[in-house]
């Protein structure tokens, strides 16, 4: 009879869940099991990785969710990937996600993918990686999810003192309508990255 692999499960849901992490009420609900059995499992995973001086990730526990992170004695090498020639370029996605983090933050992740119409994992974790948008708190109600805003390296980047001097959204759009006010986003934000090459 095969055993249930509960570490393997555990360690594909916090990759899946990315920057939002878990809770162990979401752990358990997935899992189908107690409460004492996900917390076993929490602290055996996390045990693994903190033990075994071979693995680059670890597991942190952020605002009573679990996530799966880098290991700080890393830092220097993922610095070096985030500056290396070649990874200045910010993808379409990116870009239409660094758009809407300007224009709305604070803005959580599935806000942003509301307006997107596709997910947005990715294109957070590029522009975290570089330093374009940090978390910026945590919204309020169940799950408090993380909220996103701009950097200091955002005004850099684009060469603005500060938002006010953001490209200015035309009057005549519809607020409900979200979906063109994002497309006025990207052609904006493109305009300002050719410039700025």
């Amino acid at each position: 009879m095969e055993t249930t692999n509960w570490k393997g499960i555990l360690e594909s849901l916090l990759f899946a869940a990315g920057d939002e992490g878990l809770s162990i009420k979401q752990m358990m609900a997935v899992l189908e099991v107690e409460e004492e059995k996900t917390i076993e499992l929490i602290h055996t995973l996390k045990e693994e990785y903190e033990n075994d001086p071979d693995r680059g990730i670890t597991l942190v526990e952020i605002a009573n969710t679990y996530q799966l992170a880098t290991k700080k004695e890393n830092a220097d090498y993922l610095k070096r990937l985030v500056e290396a020639p070649g990874s200045s370029t910010l993808s379409q996605a990116a870009l239409e996600t660094l758009a809407i983090v300007s224009y709305k933050q604070p803005i959580t992740r599935l806000e942003i993918e509301e307006i997107r119409g596709v997910k947005t994992e990715r294109p957070l974790q590029t522009l975290m990686a570089k330093g374009l948008i940090k978390e910026a708190g945590r919204a309020g109600g169940a799950g408090r999810a993380i909220l996103y805003g701009t950097t200091k390296e955002f005004l850099d980047y684009f060469g603005l003192k500060d938002l006010s001097e953001l490209p200015p959204l035309s009057q005549d759009i519809d607020e409900e309508n979200d979906l063109d006010e994002a497309d006025l986003f990207f052609e904006k934000f493109k305009e300002s990255m050719e410039t700025n090459e």
